[in-house]
């Protein structure tokens, strides 16, 4: 008999930031995203102990999700950024090591938690504020009669993932398979409130990327066998679908606890068999072409289904039932009863395609915004990650509908904030210091450690010991290689900005990043001449970078604000 122990009480940490394994777990958990971030970005290896699958990946989703953490403080932190991962796919490293790098740079100033703040949610309001404005000089309006801003903005999302393996001809077959797959989900008469359709990737394992493709409908994988039991179906007009979402294997349902009386000499399963005839002949007098069944089709009705020429598809799966009805127009059949007319749906046409060494039904629709991207990768680790990184960049193309803006990529966005900040603080802390009620001296010490998060995340994205400069004109970001002498001539060194944008060129000034310099007034308004000089640009999806730096801020303002941890040790 085991033995039963007594509850341990709580135990209760006052001041949980200033304890060495606080300020130990923070700084390992900003190392490794840090050392994730960026098209440079290191790898990591996931797995456990006990064996199982090993995920090599840089994406926080998959770090975050493998990666235990027990302290209290790393818990509310991960959390917050696997929350924002849900909500916008893309942005959680650049959430987390700004959050990682606020909460390091405050707990060095010793100023109050609530004086800390209410000066990081101003200045967050500075930013916020100002990429929002028509002023801001690192948000492109995005132009839907061009693909170009469009295409960069799925380009820099897979180029930022390492783990996918591409090269730059498979990253622009890529870029243009989901460019062309988001079209394809928007209605051809969008009115005010659109309501797009459906992108599902199709894996395809062991294939050249450049076999990938994009086809309008829904492909449904079917075996060898069991496309030679089906006989060739031609027809001029349009196909009758049948949807099943329940089982036509004939099986009893669960009865729980209850009893099921069956009367003497009365056979379950030749009752089960009369009922799934009785339906098949139902199909048959309904001139339907095509069953479609989310479960098992018992053998038996698809033998009777196949002589009188009906397509039975079983096995369809879950996940494809709301396509196939959005496809088909037709109604999720759940029960075995008699069939309302009305449930039905249609087709344009039904063809075979064979891709690689597996077969496939495609379903070619009447009118419809679902669409198949049939996404092929060299192992099934470099399919995963791409797999992933084409869903976020999907869902960056949907989010780019609702706020038509996309901000410059590659650090640039970070350092002109710094120099706008820097400026705006410097030459104007009136209303600040009024409004916050705050000294002089907290505010720009406040401001130091807000701008050195920022140009920290920046510098993330050099990971070979490059160093990293900014211009004095546009603040934006530039990388160059390590030991340079000690005379150089910066144009000859440098190519173009983080972004593209700029090129060395222009009659710039650089110094490096912090460095000690006095605040300049960044160029703002951003020419469309200059976009469109650029040909190939760095950006980032607007509404999922902007929430990031709210999440970030308020993130660690509540971690900053944490005075206790009541931990349950039982």
């Amino acid at each position: 008999m085991s033995r039963l122990e007594a509850k341990k009480p709580s135990i209760c940490r006052s001041e949980p930031l200033t304890g060495e394994r606080t300020r130990a777990s923070l700084a390992a958990l900003r190392g490794l995203v840090t050392s994730c971030y960026g098209p440079a970005g290191r790898l990591k290896q996931l797995h456990n102990g006990r064996g199982g699958s090993v995920v090599t990946t840089s994406q926080s989703a998959a770090l975050l999700a493998g990666l235990p953490v027990s302290h209290p403080v790393l818990k509310v932190l991960t959390a917050a950024v696997r929350n924002h991962v849900a909500c916008f796919s893309d942005g959680g490293l650049f959430t987390a090591i700004l959050c990682c790098n606020l909460v390091e740079n405050v707990q060095r100033l010793g100023l109050t938690p609530t004086t800390v703040i209410k000066l990081n949610k101003h200045l967050l309001s500075l930013c916020t504020s100002y990429l929002k404005s028509e002023v801001c000089a690192c948000r492109i309006p995005v132009d839907f009669s061009s693909t170009q801003i469009l295409l960069s903005l799925v380009r820099s999302i897979l180029t930022s993932k390492p783990a996918c393996m591409l090269i730059a001809k498979e990253v622009d077959h890529i870029s243009t398979l989901i460019l062309r797959a988001f079209l394809l989900t928007i209605p051809e008469n969008a009115q005010e409130h659109i309501i797009l359709g459906k992108s599902i990737i199709v894996p395809l394992k062991g294939q050249r990327v450049i076999d990938s493709a994009v086809l309008p409908g829904i492909l449904i994988e079917v075996s060898e066998v069991q496309l030679m039991k089906i006989l060739p179906i031609k027809k001029s007009d349009s196909f009758k679908v049948a949807l099943f979402g329940v089982s036509l294997s004939g099986d009893l349902s669960d009865t729980g606890e209850g009893t099921l009386l069956v009367s003497y000499g009365v056979s379950l399963e030749n009752a089960a068999l009369d009922q799934l005839f009785n339906l098949g002949k139902q199909l048959v007098s309904d001139h339907v072409d095509l069953v479609l069944c989310q479960k098992v089709i018992h053998p038996s009705l698809k033998q009777f289904l196949r002589t009188h020429h009906v397509i039975g598809v079983d096995r369809i799966g879950v996940s494809l039932m709301e396509p196939l009805s959005k496809v088909t127009g037709a109604w999720p059949i759940g029960s075995l009863g008699s069939i309302s007319p009305s449930s039905y749906g249609s087709i344009k046409d039904l063809c075979i395609a064979k891709f690689g060494c597996k077969h496939f039904f495609h379903l070619i629709p009447n009118k419809t915004t679902i669409c198949s991207l049939l996404l092929c990768n060299r192992n099934d680790t470099a399919w995963d990650e791409l797999k992933v990184t084409c869903q976020t960049a999907l869902h960056a193309l949907q989010l780019t509908i609702k706020d038509p803006y996309v901000l410059l990529g590659g650090g640039c966005t970070e350092t002109h904030l710094v120099a706008y900040i820097r400026h705006k603080t410097r030459n104007e802390p009136e209303s600040v210091l009024q409004d916050e009620r705050c000294s002089q001296t907290e505010l720009q010490l406040i401001t130091d450690a807000f701008c050195s998060a920022l140009e920290s995340l920046a510098g993330s994205l050099e990971h070979d010991g490059g160093e990293i400069l900014t211009d004095s004109k546009h603040g934006h970001f530039w990388s160059v290689q390590a030991n340079l002498p000690s005379a150089v001539n910066w144009p000859d060194l440098l190519s173009r900005c983080g972004c593209g944008l700029y090129s060395s060129q222009e009659e710039l000034s650089w110094s490096f990043l912090r460095s000690t310099r006095h605040p300049f007034p960044p160029q703002t308004y951003l020419s469309r001449e200059a976009t469109g000089a650029a040909s190939t640009l760095t950006l980032d999806c607007f509404t999922a970078k902007l929430s990031g730096l709210q999440v970030a801020v308020e993130t660690a303002s509540l971690i900053l604000d944490l005075s206790c941890v009541i931990e349950d040790t039982n």
